[in-house]
């Protein structure tokens, strides 16, 4: 393999973190309030608005429910107003994170909903204010749970992000197009599936690494 294509999978490489980082980031900090609102708002809840649990349920549902290459697509318009163009690293963030978030939510509030009822109401009968619940009761004790559905997210990401590199996102899925299909380099191909497989693999570690830690407190 020549230094040039060793550089140019170094670049595609970071292309990919820089990809699947950001839109975690975002995922995280979208996809938190929003599982919050999804548990608290529901039936028995602490904040109840059935209404609006039903609205935002469905639209999560919708866009859970989209492929993320056709999302991909759709989103076009959206992505040339938000980043200014289609193509490229950040271009490919808007429609990762728009996809990540709600997968991330429904992953977070299967956790948030397995806490155990008993220390809601333990909290509540002390006299703790609603936010107070959210901050000292749920979220601390849905975190393990949280942390190894976040480490599930961002595994599906780097997939994802390869998957953008086909309409011309960057990263490591756009070199195994270009150079390793249609110019027909298998050793591409087989390194960037590598670079990929560890990639995953040292994310799963961390984040079953991060779940040990969290449930041995």
């Amino acid at each position: 393999m020549s230094p040039q294509m060793i550089e140019r999978l170094w670049r595609a490489f970071l292309d990919t973190a820089l990809m699947v980082g950001v839109s975690a980031g975002i995922a995280v900090l979208a996809g938190i309030p929003l599982a919050l609102f999804l548990v608290t708002s529901g039936p028995g809840g602490i904040f109840p608005a059935p209404v609006a649990n039903r609205v935002v349920g469905t639209v999560v549902n919708g866009f859970r429910a989209v492929p993320f290459i056709v999302l991909l697509v759709a989103l076009i318009p959206f992505t040339r107003l938000v980043a200014g163009t289609t193509i490229g690293v950040w271009a490919a963030i808007v429609p990762l994170s728009v996809s990540a978030t709600p997968f991330f939510a429904r992953i977070a509030e299967v956790s948030l909903r397995e806490v155990d009822a008993g220390l809601i109401e333990a909290a509540q009968s002390i006299g703790c204010r609603r936010r107070h619940i959210l901050a000292h009761v749920l979220l601390p004790e849905a975190l393990p749970g949280i942390v190894a559905g976040f480490t599930i997210t961002v595994v599906a990401m780097i997939g994802a992000s390869a998957m953008a590199g086909a309409v011309g996102a960057g990263g490591l899925g756009d070199v195994a197009i270009r150079y390793g299909y249609q110019r027909f380099d298998t050793t591409v191909m087989v390194v960037v599936i590598a670079i990929l497989i560890a990639l995953v693999c040292v994310v799963q570690f961390a984040g079953d690494t991060a779940v040990r830690r969290l449930r041995a407190r």
